[in-house]
C-alpha cells in the first residue's frame, strides 16, 4: 500500500508536468481578465470603464463593438499596461499580511480598418481585433488553480491571452450595431506510460491539443440626435446612447494520465484526471449614456454580471467542485450591478484630460469556503489620465495620439474563516491596493 501511494503522488506530478506544459510560469489564480479588471486602453483605465462603450479605439470590441464607426479612418495601436498589487489578508496564524503582490504586465495591440472599400457597394464595414499578452508579450497563457489554506484572491493575478476580434457597421440615421468574440483556449492534456514503482517511466505516448472557444458580444449605439432630429437642431443632440451583451467566457485544462505499474497495477492501469476553468467572465448585461460637445463630454453606464452561473461551472472542476463540503459552506456567488460616471475635457487643440469613478460590489457571496478560501472585497476604482495629439508630422498623413492612464483601486476591508484541509478554522480580514499604469500610442489611417 505504501508503494502504491508513492506512485499515486509520482503519477500526480506527471499529470502536473504536462499541465505545465500549457502554462510557462506559476501564477496566482484569477477570475477576471483586463478588460473587466483593469481596462484595456489606457482611456479604458483613466475612465475606470465608465466611456468605454464610447470609446473609437479598438478596445471597443469587448466593450461595445458597434462604436467602432465612430471613427471612419483606419487605426493601429499598440500599448503596454502594468497593474501592481498589494493583496493583504490579515491573518493571525502568518508571516505579515501580504497574500500576492504579484503584477500583471500587458502588451496590447490592435488594428481596425473599413472592409467597405473592398465592395462595390458604398457602405462601411468595419472589422477590429484586439490582443493582449501577459508578461510583456512573454506569457500567453498564464493559468494556476488550486486549492489553499492560506486564502487566494478571486479576481487578481496574472492573465491569460486576451483575444477579441469583431466588426461593425452603421444602420440608419445614428444607429450603429457591432459583433464580436472573445477567444479563449480549451487545452487538453493527456499522458500514457508503463512505470516502475521508483518512478522510471517508458513507452511513454504525450499529446497536447488547446482548441479555440469563441464566446460573442454584441453591441449598438443610438446618436439620439441624428436618430430623432437629423435635419435640425434639438434637445437631443450631443446625446448617445448604448447597449452591450457578453456570454459567458472561461479558460479551461483537462488533463488525463494512465499509467500502468509495472508488477503492481496491470493494464488498465493508474487513471488520474484533473478538469479546472480560469479567468470566468460572466455573463454581462450593460446600458451606457453620454453627452458631447466639441469641448467636453460626461457619460456613465451600469452593467449587470451574472457571477451566479460560476456555482454551476465549479460543479465540473474536480478542483474547486466542492461535493465533499457542507451545503452552507459551498461557494456562492450573487449576480452585482456595477455604476460607473466619467467624464472628459479637451485642454486644447493637442490635449484633453479625462477621469472616471466606480464602485464594484464583490461577487463572493459565501465568507467561508473550505479548501478553496477565495477572498474577494468591494472596490472603489478611481482613474486619471491624459491625451496628446500631434496633428503635423514629418511622414504621417494623420495625427498620431499618445495616451496615458493611471488607476487606483481601493479595497474594502472584508472579514473571512479560512478553513484548513483538517477542519481548522481561522478568521481573517481582507484588503488590498491596486496601481495601474496604461500607455498606448494610435496612428491613424
Amino acid at each position: 500500500m505504501v508503494s502504491i501511494s508513492r506512485f499515486s503522488v509520482r503519477a500526480m506530478s506527471l499529470s502536473t508536468a504536462v499541465a505545465s506544459v500549457l502554462a510557462t510560469a506559476p501564477a496566482s489564480a484569477s477570475m477576471g481578465n483586463i478588460g473587466t479588471t483593469y481596462g484595456v486602453m489606457p482611456v479604458d483605465v483613466a475612465t475606470a470603464q465608465s466611456l468605454s462603450m464610447f470609446n473609437s479605439q479598438v478596445s471597443a470590441t469587448y466593450y461595445n463593438p458597434a462604436y467602432l464607426t465612430a471613427d471612419e479612418r483606419g487605426e493601429l495601436t499598440t500599448g503596454l499596461l502594468h497593474a501592481e498589487q498589494e493583496l493583504r489578508s490579515a491573518n493571525p496564524n502568518a508571516n505579515g499580511d501580504i497574500l500576492a503582490n504579484s503584477p500583471s504586465q500587458h502588451v496590447l495591440i490592435g488594428m481596425k480598418t473599413n472592409l467597405g472599400s473592398l465592395t462595390r457597394f458604398d457602405h462601411p464595414i468595419y472589422l477590429g481585433f484586439i490582443a493582449g499578452v501577459e508578461k510583456y508579450g512573454k506569457e500567453m497563457l498564464a493559468f494556476n488553480s488550486q486549492t489553499t489554506e492560506s486564502g487566494q484572491f478571486l479576481q487578481y493575478g496574472k492573465e491569460p491571452l486576451f483575444l477579441n476580434i469583431g466588426g461593425a457597421t452603421p444602420l440608419w440615421r445614428g444607429i450603429s450595431v457591432g459583433a464580436s468574440v472573445r477567444v479563449t483556449l480549451d487545452a487538453t492534456a493527456r499522458l500514457e506510460a508503463v512505470s516502475t514503482l521508483g518512478g522510471e517511466t517508458s513507452r511513454e505516448q504525450l499529446s497536447v491539443n488547446a482548441e479555440p472557444s469563441l464566446k460573442s458580444i454584441l453591441g449598438t449605439t443610438i446618436d439620439l440626435g441624428s436618430t430623432f432630429c437629423p435635419e435640425s437642431d434639438c434637445f437631443l443632440q450631443g446625446w448617445e446612447t448604448a447597449f452591450t451583451y457578453r456570454t459567458k467566457s472561461s479558460a479551461s485544462t483537462t488533463v488525463n494520465s494512465n499509467i500502468v505499474v509495472t508488477q503492481t497495477i496491470p493494464d488498465p492501469g493508474l487513471s488520474l484526471a484533473v478538469s479546472t476553468i480560469d479567468s470566468f467572465q460572466p455573463e454581462t448585461f450593460g446600458v451606457g449614456i453620454q453627452y458631447k460637445t466639441d469641448g467636453w463630454r460626461i457619460g456613465g453606464s451600469v452593467e449587470q454580471q451574472n457571477w451566479s452561473e460560476l456555482e454551476d461551472q465549479f460543479a465540473n472542476d474536480t478542483i474547486k467542485d466542492q461535493e465533499s463540503v457542507a451545503a452552507a459552506s459551498r461557494i456562492e456567488f450573487d449576480d452585482i450591478l456595477i455604476p460607473r460616471i466619467g467624464a472628459e475635457y479637451t485642454l486644447s487643440e493637442h490635449f484633453a484630460l479625462r477621469t472616471g469613478v466606480a464602485y464594484e460590489e464583490s461577487p463572493l457571496k459565501s465568507t467561508r469556503n473550505p479548501e478553496i478560501n477565495y477572498l474577494d472585497t468591494d472596490k472603489i476604482v478611481v482613474g486619471l489620465g491624459l491625451s496628446a495629439t500631434y496633428t503635423r508630422t514629418r511622414l504621417l498623413a494623420y495625427p498620431v495620439r499618445l495616451d496615458i492612464g493611471y488607476q487606483y483601486q481601493q479595497l474594502q476591508e472584508r472579514d473571512f474563516t479560512l478553513v484548513d484541509y483538517e477542519g481548522n478554522e481561522t478568521d481573517v480580514t481582507a484588503d488590498g491596493d491596486v496601481h495601474v499604469i496604461s500607455g498606448s500610442i494610435t496612428l491613424k489611417f
